[in-house]
């Protein structure tokens, strides 16, 4: 179901109703998958404590989720042009909600996991399911503005998550992190059923079952390695390494094979068009850069100011405001004048909100870094949905539900592998530094002063020996804690995310060089620019 054309006047450029309503669902389902991608991040600590587990198991909450997001999302584009859209698209929003409410009832940090893959694999499917169903009821014409509008719940969720999941903490439990989702997701079935259009599927399209073999275990085992970088703190780990190397080979597999049958599971060949090939570049990097350093705010606030998980989500609210200004106005303009002339500036407000948290301190004025948060915002709201756009503007009706599905992946492996930098920078940095590492984690280290000093006089009793050993390393830690060292050591931190925001900064700035390729005037539809070949 497409727009009418430009021709039929200035008012087909407008979201209509009927556009409006289908994006209302699309954009609910989005909000429960990508929220659910944060909350989690905050909860972590919880786990720990409840199924008396460790931070590597407990991260696997989140490491599940991404890898199932992975496998499912290069078969969401034969899947919905097999099934159709709308019956895809319930079938992922009941899966979602399932996964979810067997979440909240798990008793074990294995169940816990379990049930995150079978969130992730309805989770996975929405987000580029959403996009094919807005872009086909918008048209060609009108793909920057709706793009604007899924836009919202793919910024806002790593600034909106941390806040829910810290006030949801704090007057529930963990179990309403997943919870919540149900009654949204039930609500978003019925106003699904309601207001999709009918499905109008194409079963002769062959499956790519070869494809499926080589590229949804390559996606999961790259990101299985990419994502035990931090936990290992090397590349040269066997637990990252391995899975690596054969996921990447799966994938290097994939892209020599594509070519090949008549519907492969991607279609690389959607790159003949440049706007796409360009935006992919764009799109690769930015995702690398950008999504790698939404990490490190909520931990400087955390772990260097010392905000509880609450507070920490709240101070991200400026960068959600200005996205929240700029992102309708760029996805208007990215429909009339290119994308290229809006995501220019967008990189340009980034680089300069960044660039003031390269030299962040541990007392760092909160107006003038909330100010560069908010200039931040302002450039992510003209940046990422207006690329998406100038990669699926050209591209035929049939194509835009693979042409969705390939802007995903490239999204999802882009922002795990940009995590996985940030965060061993940051993490190998600090624990360079003795007193900040004591510093970020203070609560740890009194626990393990406590402990210490508990036992002391056994050891005095039973190994005398060792209490020169003992008395040393609590002396080191008594003297870690004085507020002089504290505050040293928080000042070094400061400087290991300044580091880290720098590294960060330059990816940033180098997503210019692909940008300038960009369509920088109003682009010609598929219908007056179809694909090469």
């Amino acid at each position: 179901m497409s727009a009418p054309s430009a021709a039929t006047g200035a008012v087909s450029n407008k979201l209509d109703a009927g556009v409006l309503k289908i994006a209302g669902v699309v954009v609910l389902g989005a909000i429960m998958s990508i929220l659910d991608v944060t909350v989690v991040s905050v909860a972590l600590p919880t786990f720990i404590l409840k199924f008396n587990t460790t931070y590597a198991t407990a991260a696997w909450t989140m490491t599940g989720y991404t890898l199932a997001l992975a496998t499912v999302i290069p078969l969401t584009g034969w899947a919905a042009d097999r099934f159709g859209t709308k019956r895809l698209y319930m079938a992922a929003l009941a899966l979602f909600a399932i996964g979810s409410a067997l979440c909240s009832i798990s008793n074990s940090i294995g169940m816990l996991i379990t049930f995150r893959v079978l969130q992730g694999l309805g989770g996975g499917m929405l987000m580029p399911l959403g996009m094919t169903i807005l872009t086909r009821a918008a048209g060609p014409e009108r793909i920057g503005r709706i793009m604007a509008v899924l836009g919202v719940p793919m910024m806002l969720g790593p600034i909106g998550g941390p806040i829910l999941a810290g006030w949801l903490l704090e007057v529930a439990s963990w179990h309403w992190l997943f919870l919540i989702n149900v009654p949204i997701g039930v609500i978003s079935l019925v106003y699904a059923a309601y207001v999709l259009p009918k499905d109008n599927p194409t079963p002769s399209e062959s499956f790519d079952f070869i494809g499926m073999a080589l590229l949804s275990p390559g996606l999961a085992l790259f990101l299985f390695g990419v994502s035990s970088i931090p936990q290992e703190n090397t590349v040269a780990a066997a637990r990252v390494l391995i899975p690596g190397i054969i996921g990447l080979a799966l994938v290097v597999a994939f892209v020599w094979w594509a070519g090949r049958p008549e519907h492969p599971l991607i279609d690389l060949r959607l790159l003949k068009d440049r706007n796409m090939a360009v935006a992919v570049i764009t799109l690769t990097l930015f995702a690398v850069s950008f999504f790698g350093a939404m990490l490190l705010f909520p931990s400087y606030w955390l772990q260097v100011r010392g905000q509880d998980t609450l507070h920490a989500g709240l101070l991200q609210t400026p960068t959600g405001i200005g996205v929240m200004f700029t992102m309708p106005i760029a996805g208007m303009l990215a429909d009339k004048v290119g994308a290229g002339k809006i995501v220019l500036p967008g990189i340009v407000a980034i680089c300069a909100g960044m660039a003031v948290f390269t030299g962040v301190g541990a007392s760092t004025s909160y107006v003038l870094l909330l100010g560069a948060l908010f200039v931040m915002g302002l450039g992510m709201g003209a940046t990422m949905m207006p690329i998406m756009t100038a990669a699926l503007q050209t591209l035929k009706e049939h194509q835009v539900a693979r042409g969705s599905t390939l802007m995903n992946i490239i999204s999802q492996i882009g922002s795990s592998i940009g995590t996985a930098i940030m965060s061993v920078i940051l993490t190998n940095d600090i624990m360079g530094k003795p007193l900040a590492k004591v510093a970020t984690n203070q609560a740890a280290v009194r626990q393990q002063l406590a402990e210490l000093t508990k036992q002391l006089p056994a050891v005095q009793q039973a190994h005398p020996d060792q209490v020169p050993a003992l008395q040393q390393q609590t002396g080191e830690l008594t003297q870690a804690l004085t507020p002089g060292a504290l505050h040293q050591g928080l000042s070094q931190a400061a400087g290991s995310f300044g580091l880290t925001f720098t590294v960060a900064l330059v990816l940033v700035a180098l997503c210019v060089i692909p940008a300038f390729l960009l369509p920088r005037g109003k682009p010609a539809t598929a219908t007056s620019a179809p694909l090469p070949g």
